[in-house]
This record gives C-alpha cells, structure tokens and sequence, in this order.
C-alpha cells in the first residue's frame, strides 16, 4: 500500500462516526497526490515538518514518507484519536509527535528545539484563523527555514503581491520582511471534502537571512498606520505615530527619500525598515 494514501476523508469520517466541523473550518484534502505535491514543496528529505491542524492526516502521510520528522499539531478532540490509529507505527516508532493544541497558541520554537533541520512550517489552514497563522510565521521566522501553507486564493495573492497592486497589504509587508514568498499553485475547490466555496492556492515562504527588516514596535506601527488609513497620503496617516511631531515626521521622511505624498501601498518593505530606523534609538 501507498504509504502516502489513507482512505478518502468522506470514508475516514464515515468510519468513525464523524462529520466535518463547520465552526472549526474543516475542509478536508480529498485528492493525495496534490497532498504528496505539497509535502514534497515542504521537506525535501531529512528534517522536521510541524504540521498546524492534521485533520485526517492527508498531509501528514506523504511527509512521514519522506523520512522526516513530523510534529503534528490538532485541536480537535474527536480527530486525535484517528490519527493515532491510523498512523500508530509511525507514532510507535518516534517519527511522529502528534500534539493536541490550537495551532494558534504554541510555540513553534520550543516544538522544534533540538530537532533536525530544516525546520519547517506547514499546513491546511482554516479560512478564520489564516491571519492569526500567518503572524505566527511572522513572529518565528527567525527559528525557521521555510513555510508551506494551503491557503483560500485570495489570501495567496495577498501574500505574493507587489506594491502598488491592490491585494498588496500590511500583511504582504509582514511577511516580505522574513521571508521570499511564491504561489506554488493553484487547488480547485473541488479537491475537498466538503467543497468549499472558493480555490485555494499553496504558497511557499523561504527565510531570509538576514531579514529585509526587523520587525521592531517601530515598523509594526508604521506600516499598521499606513494600511489602516489606506487611502490617506503617508503626512496624513503617519501623523502622530509614535509620538512624532509634523516636523519631526517630515525630517525623518526627507532624510530617508520618503514622500510623504505617497500612499502606505506604494512603498515596499525596505522603504518601511528604513522610515523605522529614524525611529530606533
């Protein structure tokens, strides 16, 4: 048998008495051999794959194939015990760490210490708790090598658009600022079990090192300002952040080459470091 194929999602909940989980987001991949496509995206070979919201384990078979470590990550009571089940050797032999947790809330730090490398980031995201993840993949960076997440589409654009672009974001920034990111490729919508109502995408985030900016109060706050006030000019929506005066925030621009007349949208990531150093002791 197919080490990297399990039974069909609909079977697999059938067997167990189980329905998906509408409030949990629960939209199961349904086809293996884009599940095996994304795990080979994630680990190459050796390494440690953490794994935020296993499922029904579609994504963590063709890892565990690829000899790696995989630590796998799921919140839902009901789900735990099927893939104890059905990946028992694996568990047995210490290749899989399964943890019940809310993805939301571990440390990927102290799950992947002492690990072998690359460690790596991945997973089936839910729609309602993709920014909360993908600020997880921000704040860590620094203790990753990459990040391969499935994502709804939208979400992707945003994550690999450019400036000026209208999905380009504060969360484009966040990221851009750790990592190179790139859309893989496109899944339909009917690859899931149950269909949902649009198509999602696979994006890959290589770490940068060093970083392109340090993601210190300072530039959290500039390029928070200027999203959130999206289409004001930067004189306007940088007024007064950081306690910066009008004359202090137009010296601090003119000394960097920033025109204050331009929109938060316009400027890309090293344009935000450099305004965020004029603010560093």
């Amino acid at each position: 048998m197919d080490p990297t194929r399990g039974p069909t999602p609909k079977a697999s909940l059938t067997r167990h008495g189980l329905t998906p989980k509408k409030h949990f987001g629960q939209n199961f991949l349904a086809d293996p051999r884009l599940a095996d496509k994304i795990a080979g995206l994630a680990l190459e070979g050796s390494g440690t794959a953490l794994e935020l919201g296993a499922g029904l384990g579609a994504l963590t078979r063709p890892l565990l194939a690829r000899g790696g470590h995989v630590i796998a990550v799921e919140r839902d009571r009901d789900l735990l015990p099927v893939l104890r089940d059905d990946l028992a050797e694996s568990v047995a032999s210490g290749q899989l760490t399964l943890v019940e947790a809310d993805a939301k809330s571990i440390d990927p730090g102290a799950l992947l210490a002492g690990r072998p490398r690359p460690h790596v980031l991945c997973g089936n995201l839910p729609y309602q708790i993709t920014g909360p993840l993908l600020e997880l993949a921000a704040h860590h960076a620094h203790q990753l090598d990459r990040v391969v997440f499935l994502v709804q589409l939208e979400v992707a654009d945003r994550i690999c658009a450019q400036p000026g672009s209208k999905a380009y974001g504060a969360l484009t920034v966040f990221l851009a600022a750790q990592y190179a990111a790139r859309r893989a490729f496109v899944i339909k919508r009917g690859a899931f079990h149950p269909q949902p109502a649009v198509d999602s995408a696979v994006v890959v985030l290589d770490t940068l090192s060093p970083p392109r900016a340090r993601e210190t109060d300072a530039f959290r706050a500039l390029v928070s300002a200027a999203f959130g006030k999206r289409r004001k000019t930067l004189r306007n929506a940088w007024q007064g952040v950081l306690g910066a005066s009008a004359a202090e925030l137009e010296a601090r621009a003119a000394r960097v080459g920033i025109d204050l007349m331009r929109r938060g949208e316009t400027l890309d990531v090293s344009e935000f470091a450099r305004m965020a150093q004029e603010y560093e002791p």
